[in-house]
């Protein structure tokens, strides 16, 4: 690393020089609804573009300068030989890397893969299968190179961005919060959907972020934003997916398939909502 990049960064923290720090937004296997999230920042994306220097996003513009960049973020998760090169490369260029969104810190929606026969797909849908190059899993970034933060959900919470991005030109660490989104439906007043309604709400082990918008319109929680995480681990302590998948099937009668598919959505698979989903598909 250059003398002149070294006084940009130090330890995921980014420090003032004389030029402004170098923002890059890549995208690999994703919707492109965390980037919207980026644009949707809005008056606060005008601010930050006057202490930041954009300098590569294509979906805001055709502008596009090379690395290195002080701030890198990602979204999409890696599906392709070529992205699994490509975020290598990337990863060489980013002095902070930050994954945006469930594709990226998790494999998205299309981790389903991770459980099927992906070359019958491909002889399902393409008439020349053998031109299709893609690998047999959806993976994280994470999976693949170093990640220093991680910002979950589907997408990501706009609020959430702008926090971690002003406390790294702060030079500060970010911290966000994990605790379930059960926390933030206490704190909004919300009647409990499982228990009023009877739905199979995945609140009690998903972590908060969104504000709970699905229980505050009456609706259960499908874990967009990913497990909680405790201070310690062990039985009983979060995320408790054992003993919520225990309540959905004897408490709400949920057939072991369907606890299957609760866990197994937007992001299962990661590790504790995956090894939830597989112990009840053993049950099917």
């Amino acid at each position: 690393m250059a003398e002149s990049d070294q006084s940009r960064h130090c330890g995921g923290g980014v420090h003032k020089d004389a030029s402004r720090p170098r923002l890059g937004v890549f995208k690999f296997a994703s919707c492109d609804g965390c980037q919207l999230s980026v644009l949707n920042l809005e008056d606060d994306l005008l601010a930050l573009g006057q202490a930041l220097d954009i300098a590569y996003f294509p979906e805001a513009s055709s502008g596009m300068k090379p690395g290195p960049y002080d701030i890198v973020l990602v979204e999409g998760s890696i599906t392709t030989p070529e992205d699994a090169a490509r975020i290598l490369a990337l990863r060489e260029q980013a002095a902070t890397l930050i994954t945006i969104g469930a594709c990226a810190t998790a494999g998205g929606i299309q981790a389903l893969r991770n459980w099927a026969d992906v070359e019958s797909f491909k002889r399902a849908v393409y008439p020349s299968p053998q031109y299709i190059q893609s690998l047999g899993t959806s993976t994280p970034i994470s999976a693949h190179v170093r990640v220093d933060f991680e910002l979950w959900g589907c997408p990501i919470d706009k609020g959430q961005l702008l926090r971690v991005i002003t406390d790294l030109l702060a030079g500060v660490r970010p911290r966000l919060s994990a605790d379930s989104v059960c926390i933030e439906c206490k704190r909004r007043g919300n009647v409990c959907v499982m228990v009023a309604s009877g739905v199979p709400c995945l609140g009690p082990v998903t972590r908060t972020g969104c504000g709970a918008i699905c229980p505050s319109m009456g609706r259960d929680c499908y874990g967009c934003f990913g497990p909680t995480e405790g201070a310690r681990t062990g039985p009983g302590l979060p995320p408790n997916t054992a003993s919520l998948a225990n309540r959905f099937h004897q408490g709400l009668q949920l057939i072991p398939i369907e606890v299957v598919r609760r866990f197994r959505g937007i992001n299962g698979a990661v590790e504790s909502f995956k090894q939830e989903s597989e112990a009840w598909e053993q049950k099917t």
